[in-house]
């Protein structure tokens, strides 16, 4: 029997309550997402992410940890990492140091997170700084595709050295429209020739070193009445057949307002998850649920999957699964002590804009 494990769901606080075990032990969950509420301090990280790997190894676990506004561990040691609106202005300025402090984000950011075991930041941000997006902002680069794809480029290279995978988003481009995804359905009526010769153009140029992507909550109706997440056209036809990326897809979180309504209809995260897998995902977040009506959310939505497996509604895929193990760092992580010391980690710590 193919094994499959493509949903990525949270936990409800510091510590693994019993719901949260046997949810992470259901066979399609394959891995969580950790938000500030996961978070006290470093040893009790560390110490629930040891609870999830000793109930499976192979749980994937995950967090929003960009920098500027989106990081979700911020004390007792963790380093405030910049926006990176920060690097393209520093790029404007001096293109070189950019690109080095950038490798120096993505090395700092990496080593931190994995020695507290998390395995995942989904960064970096694609999105171009066209100005109207709220949302984005100065999370965005740049306005320029090469610009935000060279440093992204060198972010990556930093994760790398950490021993950690990368994640683009949000596929095509999230950054022309001033609607939030997490409270509207942004709609960008821009040409499909049009996108891909701006917003989508990192995702052609990194096809070779990106790991993951996470399409956006956007419908761009001159290519498809769908979001981008939940379209075949984006997933397969283009980020895929055209634009050659083959890592592992993830939706972007299925609760928020841009995943609930599809071509005008109400779906439930049960459907959303299956219109997404269908589409081409390999892997579905839902998030911040587990504090929701005791869990009953995360709850359904596994049942649903299992449900639809059984009926025939959805097949698992060994190649999805493949990409998901992918994602999990190969070599040791480092100890938070002797990270302290490294000579690397100290001298990115210095080349931080």
């Amino acid at each position: 029997m193919t094994q499959h494990a493509p949903l990525i769901i949270d936990v409800a606080g510091g510590s693994l309550t019993g719901d949260d075990r046997r949810r992470l032990a259901h066979p399609l969950v394959g891995g969580v997402i950790h938000f500030a509420r996961n978070w006290q301090n470093r040893a009790q990280l560390a110490a629930l992410n040891d609870e999830i790997k000793d109930l499976r190894p192979d749980l994937l676990v995950c967090v929003d940890h960009e920098g500027g506004r989106v990081q979700r561990f911020k004390t007792d040691g963790f380093t405030h990492l910049p926006a990176m609106r920060r690097l393209g202005e520093l790029w404007m300025k001096d293109a070189m140091a950019a690109t080095n402090a950038a490798t120096a984000c993505g090395q700092v950011l990496a080593s931190e997170l994995r020695a507290c075991g998390v395995d995942l930041s989904f960064t970096p941000v694609l999105d171009l700084d066209w100005g109207p997006s709220g949302v984005i902002g100065d999370r965005a680069f740049h306005a320029d595709a090469r610009v935000a794809t060279l440093l992204a480029k060198s972010l990556m290279h930093g994760l790398l050295q950490a021993g950690m995978a990368n994640c683009g988003k949000h596929f095509p481009g999230h950054g022309f429209v001033a609607a939030d995804s997490h409270t509207d359905i942004p709609v960008d009526k821009r040409s499909l020739k049009a996108i891909l010769a701006d917003d989508a153009q990192p995702y052609s140029w990194l096809n070779t070193t990106l790991t993951s992507v996470m399409p956006a909550h956007v419908v761009y109706p001159k290519v498809d009445a769908r979001p981008a997440g939940f379209s075949s056209t984006w997933l397969n036809d283009i980020l895929r057949a055209r634009l050659g990326f083959t890592g592992a897809i993830f939706s972007d979180d299925l609760s928020m307002a841009g995943a609930r309504v599809i071509e005008g209809r109400p779906v439930s995260p049960t459907e959303a998850a299956l219109a997404a897998l269908g589409a081409g995902c390999d892997l579905v977040l839902l998030c911040n649920q587990s504090v929701v009506e005791g869990g009953a959310p995360i709850d359904e939505l596994i049942d649903g999957l299992a449900e639809a497996q059984i009926k025939g509604r959805w097949t698992p895929s060994e190649a999805s699964e493949q990409r998901r193990l992918d994602l999990l760092p190969r070599t040791p992580a480092p100890d938070w002590d002797a990270l302290m010391v490294d000579p690397a980690y100290v001298r990115a710590l210095e080349l931080l804009p």
